[in-house]
């Protein structure tokens, strides 16, 4: 039987409770709250990004190749198995903290975020070679369930700890973390990895120890358990299913296939898109009929929460490839342009995406107080056509660009996410029944970490496209004019562009790492200095690149338009009853 629950019911006549469970706990009780969980989020966000930048100390010390064929593949599985069993198992997280306690879960999840730290860093002594990767990689992937239970509650406990005129503030600060620490993970990856790469993994066990520690002493359940509820077992296997298979055809979907620059035309890839889309329409369909659904559907018959969470998923598919294209550009053209050595450039583009993070962090909590007293609706919907101007102003942008003018605009990108995420947050979260918090952030969290993986996989695959255009005769007009022969110029020219991509972002030389060492023993002196210099690579690849660089630009300035058109159409703030 549907059903046919109405959940448009107006959220502000649970205030009064909530007003009552803060005398019983005390004022300084939603402090507590706001202070662990953005630690709890910040460190769970930091570790989704923490390998990209120290990646290449970390494997060359494990004693690994990235770019060999096989070795790809471990690649992908240890930057992206975080994130998609984070993705895969947040709602479902969600649900049971509805059920049985959000900060109950809450405290599970740090404490299995504290032990699989604790595990990397052991491993990351003791096992070495392709065993060593795979032992991180299966770690990483118990990591981010922990992720999940930190992701799932968090918000939720925040809004049950915070009054409704407060939420936007205590949201946004939590925001500001989420969004941060990704980023922080990148600067702080390439710092640590230069002093010794083990330190990746030590920083976490600290601070999740800590957070552990402090949630289990200071939290408490505020929410109102509903007892008698069942989980909804054939809905939560059948969308986690359906979401694992998509997940996975969408990340391996980024290797090259048979010829191809990536692996799209893969039957076994087309097949996981496939079945992954019938699977999760066959969960629609289920949930509709369930007496005690993993998620209600209901919910979207709310505006306020339907198109805040698609301005959400949009938002994300604007931002979430946008550091990787960014980090290869400033590594694998720009930086080496200006003489920074590959090895350094990884480091060093995390340090020169420091204006995206301050953008951010000037911006969430401003707007977030600001959406307490205004709404949401002003604030999220500037914020998306500041990022649409943003896209539009980095078109303008030559491919070895001056960074005081490349500042500015990353700045300006932040500021738009800054001014957007914290404000929409509280509105999703304010449109929903208490009781139901859990689910629904769970459910915000998963469109959050859907959205980063399908805006990874479009905007790669758009700029490897791109790429690939022009990269095989750049490559061979580049060898043959430096006295590679012509027959060993064209083999070395059939490189995969992904290939290509990989070494930039992993701070390798692709000069250096792709040529046989024989071929390059073989050449005079200076033609071997000038390809192995700084500057071979980026003159190759910059008419390719800045080709795939505008259609990613582009694409990204339709997505935050078109979130910028759903956020302002979600309707004026409620009037309070």
């Amino acid at each position: 039987m549907e059903n046919k629950t109405d959940y448009s019911r107006d959220a502000e006549k649970y205030d009064l409770e909530e007003k009552k469970r803060e005398s019983r706990f005390g004022v300084n009780y939603k402090w507590i709250a706001l202070s662990n969980t953005t630690l709890g989020i910040l460190i769970a966000t930091i570790d989704s990004s923490i390998l990209i930048i120290s990646l290449p100390a970390i494997l060359n010390g494990l004693g690994v190749d990235p770019l060999t064929s096989g070795n790809i593949t471990l690649l992908l599985w240890l930057l992206m198995g975080y994130i998609i069993t984070s993705s895969v198992t947040v709602v479902t997280i969600g649900r049971l903290s509805d059920m049985f306690g959000r900060v109950r879960l809450y405290n599970l999840g740090f404490l299995i975020f504290a032990i699989c730290s604790t595990l990397l860093w052991i491993s990351s002594y003791l096992i070495h070679g392709n065993q060593g990767v795979l032992s991180l990689i299966v770690i990483r992937l118990f990591q981010g369930i922990g992720g999940a239970f930190l992701f799932a509650n968090g918000t939720a406990i925040l809004t049950d700890a915070f009054p409704r005129e407060e939420r936007g503030r205590a949201l946004g600060i939590n925001q500001i973390a989420g969004v941060a620490g990704s980023l922080i993970g990148l600067v702080m990856g390439g710092i640590l990895a230069g002093i010794d790469w083990h330190l990746v993994f030590l920083v976490s066990v600290p601070i999740s120890v800590i957070g552990t520690i402090w949630a289990y002493m200071a939290l408490r359940e505020l929410a109102t358990i509903k007892k008698n509820q069942k989980l909804d077992i054939i809905g939560n296997v059948m969308f986690a299913l359906s979401l694992t298979i998509l997940l996975f055809a969408i990340t391996f979907g980024l290797l090259p296939y048979d010829g191809n620059s990536t692996g799209w035309t893969n039957p076994i890839i087309m097949a996981g898109i496939a079945i992954g889309l019938i699977l999760l329409a066959a969960f629609v369909l289920i949930e509709r009929r369930a007496v005690d659904p993993m998620f209600h559907l209901g919910l979207f018959k709310i505006r306020a929460f339907a198109l805040g969470n698609l301005s959400l998923f949009l938002a994300g598919m604007a931002r979430g490839g946008l550091q990787f294209v960014l980090i290869i550009w400033l590594q694998g053209i720009w930086l080496p342009l200006h003489g920074v050595s590959f090895e350094n450039t990884p480091f060093q583009a995390g340090i020169d995406m420091v204006p995206l993070i301050l953008g951010f962090l000037v911006s969430g909590p401003v707007f977030g107080a600001l959406s307490d007293r205004y709404g949401a609706r002003l604030f999220s919907t500037l914020g998306m056509l500041l990022n649409a101007a943003g896209f539009v102003l980095l078109l303008f942008l030559p491919v070895n660009f001056n960074y005081w003018i490349f500042a500015p605009i990353i700045f300006i990108l932040g500021i738009g996410q800054g001014m957007f995420a914290a404000p929409n947050t509280a509105a999703v979260m304010n449109s929903v029944p208490p009781e139901l918090r859990g689910a629904t952030s769970g459910m915000r969290a998963t469109f959050m970490n859907i959205s980063f993986m399908f805006s990874l996989a479009i905007f790669f695959t758009l700029l490897v496209l791109g790429v690939s255009s022009d990269l095989s005769n750049a490559v061979y007009n580049g060898l043959v004019s430096q006295n590679v022969s012509a027959s060993t110029a064209m083999q070395i020219s059939k490189i995969p562009p992904t290939t290509v991509l990989f070494a930039a972002l992993l701070g390798y030389n692709p000069m250096k790492t792709l040529i046989p060492a024989n071929v390059l023993d073989s050449l005079p002196a200076n033609n071997r200095e000038a390809i192995l210099g700084t500057s071979f690579f980026p003159n190759l690849i910059s008419k390719p690149f800045i080709n795939g660089l505008h259609v990613v630009f582009y694409m990204g300035a339709i997505f935050a338009f078109v979130a910028a058109i759903a956020s302002a159409l979600r309707g004026p703030r409620p009037t309070a009853k």
